[in-house]
């Protein structure tokens, strides 16, 4: 009896003294967003004996079980796909909003306001010198607007770039350290803090994938996982190109074409991204590049108009006048009069000093019209505002989702730290008992040795 007691209240220590230790474990991580809860099967341990020919069964203490960590398939893919389409919307804005800055901080609308003000200064006399050089001269800063927006709008799109070169290489090393960890899976050994702590870092390893591209993901028996890339176009009823299977994993190449048309291929197929941070950064560069070409659209109606304008009038002296700019888009755009006399602000064959500016009235009309560069430029300010703030609108509404659905994950997965502290409390008092059960069987095996 007394040796049955010591090998009861033993087992019962050490099961104590193990939950001790992994309670300890989890209020260490309870900081740490990819560490999952564990927790410590045990079960009732039975030995059997015979006496007189009879087997009988006894309780013979506690048997300590397997590691064991919650997770489930649907909520943790549920967190990734909100995860995924919230980074998405806001790599996009951020672009975006880069974007915004450049052509706002440029002053490219002011510049062409001036332009025309300067212009309208002209109507009162035509002939003012200084009015001609002040008007020269804001024609140049216009220009220098055109090159310092276009310049501007450059490095934000060669920071998206870069933002989409980083998440590739971001994507391709989990995706070898996960091809890493399914090896590792499937010779760990079931229950241990080994598997645990490989399945822990599969999950973050997922997750950081699926910040930067929307992903499918299926499990084995060993826990590896197979990694799926989602995008379009792929055909209906197929799966999306293979990342990760096994130990064995794809190579993620982003193709950035001139009009900022970005695709993505694994394995040579090509394909557009759908969710993630790396469509976000896709969608702003299609933005910006339709933002760039319109830019120089707005340069080239700027430079055909006022060089028209000019090749209808007179200069101060007679002479038929000569083109204000040159070049055919923002980066070339340059002013191609020397001086001011060179403005042909009077009608064409007038004759020298006139102060005749029916011509003027005709360029400062075609500058202010609806189709005119400074309204093309209003519009494309306000274009690249409507559209950051329809996807802050989006991106309020998916942080609501995602939170809900990581709130879900730490339910499930989190470290309480007042349960924690409570099973502490309580496994303490277990060990100390099982203590105190051992030193009674030793006493009472004592005694009975006494007894002899």
């Amino acid at each position: 009896m007394s040796t049955n007691l010591i090998l009861i209240g033993s087992s019962g220590a050490r099961a104590a003294r193990a939950g001790i230790e992994l309670t300890a474990q989890n209020i260490a991580n309870a900081s740490n967003p990819d560490y999952v809860r564990r927790s410590l099967t045990q079960s009732e341990l039975s030995g059997t004996g015979a006496i007189n020919y009879q087997v009988s069964s006894a309780m013979s203490g506690v048997e300590i079980g397997g590691i064991q960590r919650p997770s489930s398939e649907l909520i943790q893919r549920r967190a990734r796909d909100s995860g995924s389409d919230l980074a998405r919307v806001e790599a996009e804005v951020s672009g975006l909003r880069d974007a915004e800055s450049a052509l706002e901080q440029s002053g490219l609308y002011r510049s062409l306001v001036d332009f025309e003000a300067s212009l309208t200064l002209l109507e009162s006399d035509p002939t003012d010198p200084a009015l001609r050089a002040g008007a020269l001269e804001s024609a140049r800063q216009m220009a220098e607007t055109f090159h310092f927006a276009e310049f501007s709008l450059g490095n934000s799109r060669d920071l998206i770039e870069d933002g989409v070169s980083v998440g590739v290489d971001a994507v391709n090393s989990a995706a070898v350290e996960l091809a890493r960890i399914n090896k590792e899976l499937v010779i760990a050994r079931e229950g241990t803090a080994a598997r645990a702590s490989l399945l822990d870092a599969r999950d973050a390893t997922l997750k950081e994938i699926s910040q930067e591209f929307g992903i499918t993901a299926s499990f084995d028996q060993y826990g590896a996982a197979e990694v799926r890339l989602t995008g379009s176009p792929i055909p209906a009823g197929q799966q999306g190109p293979l990342l990760v299977a096994g130990n064995s994993f794809g190579q993620l190449v982003a193709d950035i074409q001139p009009d900022g048309t970005t695709t993505f291929n694994v394995g040579g197929a090509p394909f557009s991204a759908v969710s993630g941070a790396l469509a976000g950064r896709a969608g702003a560069l299609a933005n910006i590049g339709t933002q760039q070409a319109e830019l120089d659209a707005i340069a080239a109606e700027t430079i055909t108009r006022a060089n028209a304008a000019q090749a209808a009038g007179s200069a101060i002296d007679g002479s038929p006048g000569q083109p204000l700019f040159s070049g055919n888009s923002a980066a070339t755009i340059s002013l191609a009069l020397t001086s001011g006399d060179g403005l042909a602000l009077a009608p064409a064959g007038a004759p020298a000093g006139s102060r005749d500016t029916g011509n003027l009235t005709g360029l400062i009309a075609a500058f202010g019209a609806d189709d005119g560069p400074i309204t093309k430029t209003d519009r494309l300010l306000l274009s690249v505002s409507s559209r950051i703030s329809g996807l802050d609108t989006t991106r309020q509404g998916l942080a609501i989702i995602n939170a809900g659905a990581q709130a879900e994950v730490q339910s499930q997965t989190g470290v309480n730290l007042d349960e924690e502290a409570t099973n502490l409390i309580r496994l303490q008092q277990a060990f100390e008992a099982n203590s105190r059960v051992i030193r009674v069987a030793t006493e009472i095996f004592d005694t009975i040795l006494g007894l002899n």
